[in-house]
């Protein structure tokens, strides 16, 4: 199966979810446009409160669809945007994915992956138990953030359901993805 976009989200509002739309606008540098994290400097609450002068890592927030069937067999009912993520995917493992692989989507858009989503018990908040769901142990006793990936916008674009993914990968030797 060719990897394609599945969903679209954005919500102007620090709320926990995003709102489907038919598309939403990259900006280079910035994000998506109208949304609560759009930004060159970080707009998550809790990461400005540390230091509102880093960097924004986390303009964009993708999830693939694969987990929401996981999540789906163990009683939980997740819906694209649900979990705050602006693009859900298909086809695409993009929690095996380096730091720095790009996710070129639809005809203009890139997206560069900087790290993973650390899940953060507002998920209890959307649907109790969910936090433990998207957390497990590796074979090495290590822990594997399920809840997506962050990333910056390389090339703005318009993106929608049904755009094509094209993953490119960056010069080895290839990072791991860590929590950004």
């Amino acid at each position: 199966m060719n990897p394609i976009v599945i969903a679209v989200a954005a919500n102007a509002r620090h709320d926990f979810s995003k709102q489907t739309r038919p598309s939403i606008r990259l900006l280079t540098g910035l994000g998506v446009e109208g949304d609560a994290h759009c930004g060159t400097s970080v707009r998550h609450r809790s990461h400005v409160r540390r230091d509102p002068t880093r960097p924004n890592l986390r303009q964009v927030h993708l999830i693939q669809s694969e987990l929401f069937a996981e999540l789906a067999a163990r009683g939980f009912a997740i819906e694209p945007g649900g979990m705050g993520e602006n693009i859900t995917t298909r086809g695409v493992d993009l929690l095996s994915l380096p730091r720095g692989a790009e996710l070129c989507i639809g005809a203009e858009a890139v997206v560069r992956l900087t790290g993973l989503r650390s899940p953060c018990s507002q998920l209890d908040g959307y649907r109790p138990g969910l936090m433990a769901a998207v957390l497990e142990r590796a074979p090495d006793g290590g822990l594997i953030r399920k809840a997506g990936v962050m990333g910056v916008v390389v090339s703005g674009g318009t993106v929608g359901a049904g755009d094509a993914i094209r993953v490119t990968w960056p010069a080895e030797p290839f990072q791991r993805l860590e929590p950004v």
